[in-house]
């Protein structure tokens, strides 16, 4: 009887073992539950040997004063901050120079990309020149050579190139107006925020009914009305609830406003430019993965060379170049 029942067992463990998907799930089960057994040991390891010298493993550190200034930053930061307002700053950092940057590689990438297939051959040699210089030199020279051209080219606070008084570029960096809101500036906030969601049903909506009827809708012009047309007629009528402080030359420096520091830029500009090489050739790679049928159907339609790469091919090529 006990080997009558142990067949079926037998038969089931042996068919979830030899389903793909079961055993894909058994073997990612398992070694996550390692990973977590090893990170467990080595701190329990750290524990012993800390509690063995006479110290304890806390986080009371993270409140201890850090003694050491981060000179860009969006929250207030001083030397005297504890150590966990330090690690907030730090990540608030990354994530402004990460979606910063996302966008700003992904447009010159997809720039890069179109330019890599035209038929304009100087065109086409200078993007390819461009990558291929560009992602073959690491990341580290590009960020030395961009910050090493803001310090030595750019004029000195005293000299600074200013932009209708109210930017000024210099060696230290980029300052600016900063603005100061007003409560009311809430309002003009939350009529941008209702306007980007009219512009989404709206386009929904206005598809619908050109699938239905023909009928095309000034799509753009009604979303751009909506986002900025509104708000901007309700700040004015609010009269203008903002206030700028101005960046003013005192001493050997200036004070006020806001400032954008050269480790900062070199390091957005440095990353959007090396990422952007590899967006390029990925854009390239999924418009040349679209059929060429599908080119030569838009052309036998009457539609341009711009239409066709905007409405037919790019549509198209978007499935292969995000990722699944």
């Amino acid at each position: 009887m006990e080997q009558v029942a142990t067949i079926p067992q037998r038969n089931i463990l042996s068919r979830l073992w030899n389903d793909k998907e079961s055993r894909s799930v058994i073997i990612q089960i398992a070694t996550i539950s390692l990973v977590f057994a090893f990170f467990a040991y080595i701190i329990n390891n750290a524990i012993v040997n800390l509690q063995a010298i006479g110290k304890g493993f806390s986080y009371d550190f993270l409140w201890q004063p850090s003694s050491y200034d981060i000179n860009q930053h969006l929250i207030e930061y001083d030397s005297r901050s504890p150590h966990f307002r330090a690690m907030l700053v730090g990540i608030l950092n990354t994530l402004l120079i990460a979606s910063c940057g996302i966008v700003l590689a992904t447009v010159l990438g997809f720039i890069l990309g179109v330019l890599r297939l035209s038929k304009n051959w100087l065109v086409n040699r200078l993007a390819y020149c461009y990558i291929e210089f560009v992602r073959n030199v690491p990341v580290l020279l590009h960020i030395l050579l961009v910050h090493g051209i803001i310090v030595h080219s750019f004029p000195v606070p005293k000299q600074a190139v200013s932009v209708n008084d109210v930017a000024f570029m210099t060696n230290r960096g980029i300052f600016s107006a900063k603005p100061i809101f007003e409560p009311l500036f809430l309002a003009v906030i939350a009529l941008f925020v209702l306007g980007i969601a009219f512009m989404f049903w709206f386009r929904r909506y206005a598809k619908n009914v050109q699938d239905e009827t023909g009928h095309r809708y000034p799509v753009f012009w009604i979303g751009l009305a909506s986002i900025v047309g509104v708000p901007l007629v309700v700040f004015f009528i609010l009269g203008s609830p903002i206030t700028w402080d101005v960046p003013e030359l005192k001493g050997f420096n200036f004070r006020g406003g806001m400032v954008i520091r050269p480790e900062f830029i070199a390091l957005l500009l440095a990353l959007s430019l090396y990422t952007a090489a590899f967006i390029g050739e990925i854009v390239r790679a999924g418009i040349q993965g679209v059929n060429y049928g599908q080119t030569e159907a838009s052309y036998a339609l009457g539609i341009n060379r711009g239409r066709t790469l905007s409405l037919v091919i790019i549509p198209q090529a978007l499935r292969i170049i995000v990722p699944p």
